[in-house]
């Protein structure tokens, strides 16, 4: 995938000529026009990028890229892409799925394909709602919401999809809000050079059935104080006044304040996206209010041998020692005999 072009892109290159059919104001215009940045600047040519989809609101987005794509059924977006990547393994495959798509119908391809780690970026809109079907509970509702299958409030405890991806084995999970361009854009490019499984939760504003649902963190007088934004190899600090930070007390992350309790930044704990050692990650991924602030940024990101580059190697492994050369040589293989 090192290849690079002569001409180089623009976003509008991966513009597609369909009418965006999305609500107005949906957090997935900003997906959109930042995977659109992303892949232009990226320099990889055009026809080697592949879109692939399930159902939902997000599952319309291939149909506005400038690419090839693949709009599959419910929950089957995982299975499609596998086949993808193992059938052409020069595509770079981008699935695009939401929080019901990938996590109900979809929840055992999700977790294979993870297991697995197959070389497909799977950028999963979290919404906490369906909202393609009108407002029912998804598998990443909050506890107690009330919705048009749960009038009386949801009493089923939610997926936390950082826990899960990491729990699956995941080797790459990151973090990022529909609105912030810049970091996704950031998040995007380290999910697409990462080879193996790399999975990005959007956390995407649906503004008719669950809209605000995020202001805790995600709005302009909340988002400084109640996320962190991580970076490999920097401090842990957050806050409208960077003195906030999380440092690890008793196994447990802890928030402290710089400059209280003879805390100092040296006592802050370094991210490594790297540490093999998932155990620091699944903490940062499942953190959440009020305990803790919303971690945003590339949380895991570690190399390991990816399912299709295995299987290749074990195909010309066996065949180099195939007898086998011809469908004539299978034929007469084995136990054979003549019919008179």
């Amino acid at each position: 995938m090192a290849e690079t072009i002569t001409n180089h892109y623009v976003a509008k290159d991966f513009k597609s000529d369909q009418e965006v059919r999305w609500c107005p104001g949906c957090g997935d215009h900003g997906i959109l026009a930042s995977l659109q940045k992303t892949l232009a600047e990226l320099e990889i040519p055009r026809e080697r990028y592949v879109f692939v989809s399930g159902i939902g609101c997000s599952s319309r987005l291939p149909y506005y890229m400038n690419t090839y794509g693949f709009h599959g059924i419910h929950g089957r977006a995982a299975a499609i892409a596998t086949g993808i990547k193992i059938a052409n393994p020069e595509l770079m495959v981008w699935e695009m799925t939401g929080d019901g798509d990938a996590l109900a119908i979809g929840g055992n391809h999700y977790i294979h394909a993870i297991r697995r780690n197959i070389d497909i970026k799977i950028i999963l809109f979290n919404n906490e709602i369906y909202g393609l079907t009108k407002g029912q509970y998804s598998p990443t509702s909050k506890k107690g919401l009330s919705t048009k299958t749960s009038p009386y409030g949801t009493i089923e405890e939610p997926f936390k999809i950082g826990e899960l991806t990491i729990g699956a084995n995941g080797r790459f999970f990151a973090r990022t809000v529909d609105y912030n361009l810049q970091l996704s854009n950031e998040v995007y490019k380290e999910a697409a050079k990462f080879h193996g499984t790399a999975v990005v939760e959007v956390i995407q504003n649906c503004v008719i059935f669950n809209d605000g649902a995020f202001d805790a963190f995600t709005s302009k007088e909340n988002r400084d104080d109640n996320t962190l934004v991580l970076h490999h190899g920097q401090k842990m600090i957050f806050g409208k006044n960077r003195d906030k930070g999380i440092i690890l007390k008793d196994l447990k992350l802890k928030v402290v304040t710089i400059g209280e309790d003879g805390i100092t930044e040296d006592d802050i704990l370094t991210h490594d996206a790297h540490e093999p050692n998932p155990g620091i990650h699944y903490r940062l991924a499942g953190m959440s209010l009020p305990e803790y602030p919303v971690a945003l940024g590339v949380i895991r990101a570690i190399n390991a041998q990816t399912y299709d580059a295995a299987m290749m190697e074990q195909h010309e492994r066996v065949q180099a020692k195939s007898q086998v050369r011809s469908v004539d040589d299978l034929l007469r293989s084995g136990s054979t005999w003549e019919v008179k």
